[in-house]
């Protein structure tokens, strides 16, 4: 006998079986979180060694980049070491810096998944597990790296630990799952499930994916040019303040280490920098000491700031003048791109044959300019929170934009000035595609140009119309029309037409195609035609016959009657039969018989 072995339970069966992607998971996310603190950990040693007056050891170093590494991912952090004894506390993250951590954890993410290129490749790893795993690797990594700088001059804030990187990672993986598998739709529709049902049927409808699409896609345009706009601010600011900005580098440090130390400080703060610039921009401004604002009509910093390089570049104390005014171009051209990019969607492509009908009315056209200012208010909103913070107690306490009033600023001047240029660009782009769509040649009308299948004596405008463009139903085959060059009809065509479909049964020497091949009329005139083709036979087949009996009588001969209706046999040419005893005239049959 054969021993068979027990099976194993179905929940370890299935723990067997989805362990290997668990453990890579979390192999992966420790190894994203170990790679971005051993890259902070290089560049603090390296700085170390090179300084001709290193305060503390190796293991200082070491601390100093564990909290680099916290404070990269939004974590507050707390310095001990002060003169007065009192705690200070340091959490302007920047953003410069969060990149790495967020494109370890999406790479470790997407990785993760294990998806094959191949159609016909192995299964990708669930997303549950693959997000699972690297969550739990990275945060395992995180809380010992926070528990080994709890001792350190630079101790991290224990409730921001709990509360900003595990969000930072879980973000951050859940985005790289989503891309691994391609990006679906289902997730992104369950979330707005939370939005009450009345408002999301009037903001997003019944084309939720395209409404809310079009409108990230503007936000994220209309946010780049905010944020471009802001360090173009900033580089002319540091042009026109140069001196300022020279001295105040040159003040902070005598070495070259030091100097090489506080220009990466203030590249990894050139973000910061553009987002401040851009809420100058839209109006609130930026907070400068507590108490104190900097906005284009009036700037009031606080006195007796620590001198650094990007803090010179803010506007001379006083009341604004037309050149600070000038930054509010920054955000209308902001607004103006978002509504282009809105516009562009509105109008659709251009529809077969014909005027490109409008994608969206300019109801709806208007309702997707109102949620693209939402979501720019709700970007810049945390790119303006994350981008300040507390330098300390007093006056910098509080140190960048009042996030709530940028995302207002920013939602109100999208809103202004991306729904004209909205509706604007949508009326001129639809009238363009229906001018072009008027112009665009149709198919070819010359004689001879049907035996090829393109459907000729087909009017440009006609074709997606009549006949042709109507479902026959079951049992009825309809002549393939093809569609206008440069339609979406056309387009689209490129991607079906696998073989050569020609027309099957091509209008013989130009003439019109029939398009129903059980139309009564068309069944009509092939009932005809056929009568017409047997009459004509009928007819060779009886004259043959006469032709063998008056040769074998001898005595009849055809003649034709003046009116060439009758034919009859005689020999006087009198149409009276001659000759006694021979046969009966044969007659012609009567054409009435076709």
């Amino acid at each position: 006998m054969t021993a068979h072995r027990t099976s194993l339970p179905p929940l370890r069966t299935r723990m067997r079986d989805r362990s290997p992607g668990l453990a890579a998971s979390l192999l992966g996310g420790a190894v994203a979180a170990g790679l971005g603190l051993g890259s902070f950990a290089v560049l603090v040693m390296v700085l170390w060694v090179s300084s001709p007056y290193p305060d503390s050891g190796p293991d200082g170093a070491l601390h100093i980049a564990a909290a680099l590494w916290l404070l990269a991912h939004g974590v507050e952090l707390v310095r001990t070491g002060t003169l007065s004894g009192v705690p200070l506390p340091v959490g302007v993250t920047p953003l410069l810096l969060l990149v790495l951590p967020v494109w370890l954890v999406y790479r470790a993410a997407r990785d993760a998944t294990d998806a094959s290129a191949e159609p016909d490749g192995p299964p990708p790893v669930p997303a549950r597990t693959a997000w699972t795993g690297v969550v739990l690797g990275y945060l395992t990594v995180g809380a010992a790296a926070a528990l080994y700088d709890a001792g350190g001059e630079l101790r991290p804030s224990w409730p921001w630990v709990t509360a900003c990187l595990p969000l930072v990672v879980a973000g951050a993986a859940g985005l790289g799952v989503w891309s691994a598998y391609g990006c679906p739709r289902e997730p992104v529709l369950r979330a707005l499930v939370v939005v009450p049902g009345p408002v999301r049927r009037l903001v997003f409808g019944d084309d939720a994916r395209a409404r809310l699409g079009a409108a990230v896609r503007a936000a994220g345009a209309a946010t780049a040019v905010l944020l471009g706009g802001g360090a173009l601010l900033v580089g002319v600011s540091l042009v026109w303040h140069g001196e300022q900005a020279r001295a105040s580098f040159m003040q902070l440090t005598d070495g070259w280490t030091g100097r090489f130390a506080v220009l990466l400080l203030g590249v990894a703060l050139i973000p910061n920098a553009a987002v401040w610039a851009a809420s100058y921009g839209l109006g609130p401004g930026f907070v400068l000491g507590a108490g104190h604002l900097v906005h284009p009509f009036l700037s009031d910093p606080a006195p007796l700031l620590p001198p650094f390089p990007l803090l010179a570049a803010v506007p001379d104390p006083g009341p604004g003048t037309q050149l600070n005014w000038a930054a509010g171009l920054v955000p209308a051209v902001a607004g103006a791109t978002a509504g282009w990019f809105v516009a562009r969607a509105a109008a659709g492509a251009p529809g077969s044959g014909g005027p490109a009908p409008a994608r969206w009315r300019a109801t709806r056209t208007a309702g997707v300019v109102v949620l693209t200012a939402t979501v720019c208010a709700a970007v810049f909103a945390v790119l303006a929170a994350l981008s300040g913070g507390p330098l300390g107690v007093a006056l910098l306490a509080r140190l960048g934009p009042v996030w709530w009033r940028t995302g207002a600023a920013a939602g109100v001047w999208t809103l202004a000035f991306a729904l004209p240029v909205a509706l604007t660009a949508r009326a001129l782009l639809l009238r363009i595609r229906r001018m072009r769509g008027e112009a665009s040649p149709g198919p070819d009308t010359r004689p001879g140009a049907a035996a090829d299948g393109k459907g000729a004596g087909r009017p440009a405008d006609a074709v997606g119309t009549g006949d042709a463009a109507r479902p026959t139903g079951a049992g009825k085959a309809s002549v393939r029309v093809p569609a206008v060059p440069g339609t979406a009809a056309a387009a689209e065509e490129e991607f079906y037409d696998v073989l050569p479909a020609d027309d099957p049964f091509p209008a013989p020497f130009g003439g019109t195609v029939r398009t129903e091949w059980h139309d009564d009329t068309v069944r009509a005139d092939r009932w005809a035609a056929l009568t017409e083709a047997a009459a004509d036979t009928r007819t060779g087949t009886d004259a043959e016959a006469d032709t063998d009996a008056d040769a074998g009588t001898g005595r009849a001969e055809h003649t034709d009657g003046a009116d060439g209706s009758d034919d009859t046999d005689g020999t006087d040419g009198t149409g009276d039969a001659g000759g006694e005893g021979g046969p009966p005239p044969a007659r012609r049959p009567d054409d009435s018989r076709s």
